[in-house]
């Protein structure tokens, strides 16, 4: 019972995990305006993976498509594929997973196979919530590291004169980028939990290679060829030879007759 509880809440977590990410790629809000120096403005920006959105005071709000892929940075991009390998390979992990439930008995499917199937899949979940949460960290390092820069080039120019303030926009984290987060979390610990399930699934038996038997008797012998009855205590044959004697040999009837004097050396 542990086995399977352990088994489901596992699909169950990265099940919720793998939604999350799908969500947080799809949202529009991975980084929004900062509006800290002025809370005031008639045009809110955000942007996402996919595309930049202005949103107005009168509530009107226009998204724009990001019509290029060239012209997008290098982390930006690899930040986009990371989401998407880690969407594949969660969704790929759920079907593996649903056939691996102990719970579900799909024909004469064993248990061996269950748990390798269950070890896949969460295999699957942690390579997936790794994904993106790495995805979601890298976006988040571009966005600390263009405030900063921003923040910066806004104070050189109040120093130098000029009379007002340079208007620059600043982006800071969005709700998308917690989701990720918590979803890749979410994702990861499902993996772990469907790992840990996999040895409960192994068949006690699987998990010795084999077991020796020994016969009761001291002189008796088991062997894979015809069996023949004896009584244990003869002679070995090359040692009979090297007494000075040797085999006679035997009858139509099978029967071996009895020494002369004339077998003896």
């Amino acid at each position: 019972m542990p086995t399977t509880l352990c088994q489901v809440m596992g699909f169950l977590v990265s099940s919720l995990g793998v939604g999350g990410s799908i969500m947080a790629t799809a949202m529009d809000t991975w980084s929004t305006q900062d509006l800290y120096d002025n809370p005031v403005t008639a045009v809110f920006q955000y942007q996402g993976l996919w595309r930049s959105c202005v949103r107005q005071s009168s509530g009107f709000t226009e998204c724009r498509p990001y019509f290029t892929i060239l012209g997008l940075p290098a982390m930006f991009q690899a930040v986009r594929a990371l989401m998407i390998v880690g969407i594949v390979l969660g969704i790929l992990g759920l079907f593996v997973c649903i056939f691996a439930l102990k719970c579900i008995r799909i024909g004469s499917m064993e248990d061996t196979a269950k748990a390798n199937m269950t070890l896949t899949s969460g295999i699957m979940f942690i390579v997936a919530g790794l994904c993106a949460i790495t995805g979601v960290s890298v976006f988040a390092n571009m966005l600390v590291t263009n405030f900063w820069m921003s923040t910066t080039n806004m104070y050189q120019g109040m120093g130098m004169g000029m009379g007002m303030q340079n208007v620059q926009n600043r982006y800071t984290f969005g709700s998308a980028l917690f989701v990720g987060w918590v979803a890749g979390g979410l994702a990861l610990v499902g993996g772990i939990m469907m790992c840990l399930a996999c040895k409960g699934l192994i068949p006690e038996e699987s998990r010795y290679k084999a077991v020796s038997y020994n016969a009761s008797g001291r002189n008796i012998s088991y062997r894979t060829g015809p069996y023949k009855a004896g009584s244990g205590y003869e002679a070995d044959p090359k040692a009979r030879k090297g007494m000075g004697y040797e085999e006679a040999p035997r009858s139509e009837d099978g029967r071996r007759p009895y020494p002369s004097k004339h077998d003896y050396v």
